[in-house]
């Protein structure tokens, strides 16, 4: 970034991550694109992206696998089980690399889903900045509010990524 004089101007320590989160999250297979950077004091400690297993297919490559999910909204919609979602897949990186997360921070584009949000708390994670809000985060807000995890979106929007 530069200022009117020319200077360079330093993120800060959000717009930093998001901005590696945005960089990892182009590898995504599927179509959420979601990426995941996890930090421990201002260090980046894993990351990860919504993809499929290792040694299986991607949706990119074979197409998605889909479910009809009805969530807590009452909204009924497709579901893609093809794929991990980015905060699993950084946080398996972390335990295949032996890497504490407790009192860590996650960086994700969209708030964590209630499945992500049981492991997060599992995991130790004590914050998660999200840029945007997620069509069912009601039970992970709950979740992370009952667990004393710290849960900042940047954005009071949700993320929109279909009927998805």
């Amino acid at each position: 970034m530069k200022s009117e004089k020319n200077e360079h101007i330093r993120p800060d320590w959000d717009t930093y991550f998001f901005g590696i989160m945005d960089a990892v999250r182009m590898r995504g297979t599927c179509k959420g694109l979601a990426g995941c950077v996890i930090v421990k004091d201002k260090r980046i400690v894993s990351t990860g992206y919504a993809g499929s297993a290792p040694g299986l297919k991607h949706c990119d490559e074979v197409g998605h696998l889909t479910i009809h999910t009805k969530y807590p909204d009452g909204v009924e919609r497709e579901h893609c089980v093809r794929t991990i979602h980015a905060e699993q897949n950084a946080i398996a990186f972390a335990a295949k690399a032996g890497v504490a997360l407790g009192g860590s921070t996650l960086y994700i584009n969209m708030e964590p889903c209630m499945h992500c949000a049981k492991l997060i708390i599992a995991a130790g994670i004590k914050k998660i900045v999200c840029r945007k809000r997620y069509h069912a985060a009601q039970i992970s807000r709950e979740f992370f509010k009952q667990a004393g995890v710290e849960l900042d979106v940047k954005e009071d929007e949700l993320e929109d990524y279909g009927n998805k």
